[in-house]
């Protein structure tokens, strides 16, 4: 259960809640939800109507599904519309659908080095995989010419990639989107934390000329970006033909999503907020990336952090393994997420990524960067 595993162990341990105050929790990865500083407010409230008391509608209301269009189509120049656009109660059921609904005759690409529930997914589906090598060797940064080159293959990518940060833009990201728009190809692309990359925003969506002319699946999420995880409204934008099929799926297996949340999250999708938002999240969390890898490596961690998401990806020295790691830290109230987690292969602590670990500092203000480090160096 990747995380989760962790959260129950630091209860156990702690007899507390991770997050709960007090806690340092660097095993979760959620950003602040109060307002960054120089970003737009939080919206306190929104108004309900009786209409909005009625059931939404399967694929999303119409304003929201608009309003997601309308930013790719003004910020990355998507050639997308509304019918486009399936909205979700989050991220994950929406990659759930993808892999639910993939033939069976299909394979999975995924790198080795991954987002921890696409594992349980692709175990729970039964889904034949291969790895893309993503480790120490390669600084877990592979290139197009590590993927496998047999059709009938779907790439399932978080980018920027969580755990690592390390991020496909421009030209790598352009061929990347060519490689799966062939015939026989196909890509879920979760973009989850697009916002949190140094140069702005980056999407796919840039570079797909005519999306229903590919099996191409572009996953985004209120969660991070627009610092509202606990509405749980994220979408898929995709062809028409499978924006249908989701729909359909909708009716029998989800029953749509709050149209209260659904409402707040339009308010957020304001292009002028929107913009002030993009840039805010950009400059202070590469802020918070750059503070805390100054510290990591003065106290020797070794890390192959990239330049997106709220993470950064560590080497433990000595032989030292993260759940080692983790029940020092637990004597402080604080956790991390140990490598082996992030192990699509799942091989343990002896394995490759039994030496590393995921520190999020996605719910860290400024002012704990110093604390958090004098703990962290504490228990090394």
């Amino acid at each position: 259960m990747g995380v989760y595993e962790t959260l129950f162990r630091f209860a156990e341990v702690t007899h507390k809640y991770m997050g709960d105050p007090g806690t340092h929790p660097w095993a979760q990865g959620f950003p602040l939800t109060t307002q960054l500083p120089g970003g737009p407010p939080l919206p306190e409230s929104i108004a309900i109507a009786a209409v909005d008391r009625m059931y939404p509608k399967a694929d999303g209301q119409m304003p929201l599904r608009e309003a997601i269009a309308a930013y790719y189509r003004r910020v990355h120049g998507a050639k997308i519309t509304a019918d486009h656009v399936m909205v979700f109660a989050g991220g994950r059921p929406g990659i759930f659908a993808i892999l639910a609904f993939l033939l069976e005759d299909w394979q999975v690409a995924i790198e080795e080095t991954e987002y921890t529930p696409y594992w349980d997914l692709l175990k729970l589906l039964r889904r034949p995989t291969v790895l893309i090598p993503s480790h120490v060797g390669n600084r877990f940064r592979p290139t197009l010419d590590d993927h496998p080159r047999a059709e009938r293959t779907l790439l399932v990518k978080s980018n920027p990639l969580n755990p690592t940060g390390v991020t496909w833009t421009g030209k790598d990201l352009q061929q990347l989107v060519a490689f799966y728009s062939q015939p026989g190809r196909a890509a879920l692309l979760d973009e989850a934390y697009e916002f949190f990359h140094d140069d702005g925003p980056v999407s796919a969506l840039r570079h797909v000329d005519d999306i229903d002319a590919t099996n191409l699946f572009v996953s985004g999420a209120a969660t991070k970006g627009l610092q509202v995880p606990g509405m749980r409204v994220g979408w898929i934008v995709a062809a028409k033909k499978h924006v249908e099929l989701f729909r359909n799926y909708s009716s029998l297996g989800m029953g749509g999503v709050s149209r209260a949340s659904q409402l707040y999250v339009t308010q957020l999708l304001e292009p002028s907020r929107v913009d002030l938002a993009t840039r805010a999240v950009a400059a202070f969390y590469g802020a918070q990336r750059r503070a805390f890898g100054d510290g990591l490596r003065q106290m020797g961690l070794e890390l192959f952090t990239g330049d997106g998401g709220f993470y950064h990806w560590c080497r433990l020295p000595k032989g030292l393994t993260g759940d080692t790691f983790n029940e020092r830290l637990m004597q402080h109230d604080a956790a991390i997420l140990p490598g082996r987690l992030c192990d699509m292969a799942r091989r343990g602590d002896r394995g490759p990524l039994g030496d590393m670990f995921r520190f999020s500092f996605g719910p860290l203000t400024a002012d704990a960067v110093q604390p958090a480090l004098q703990i962290l160096r504490r228990c090394l």
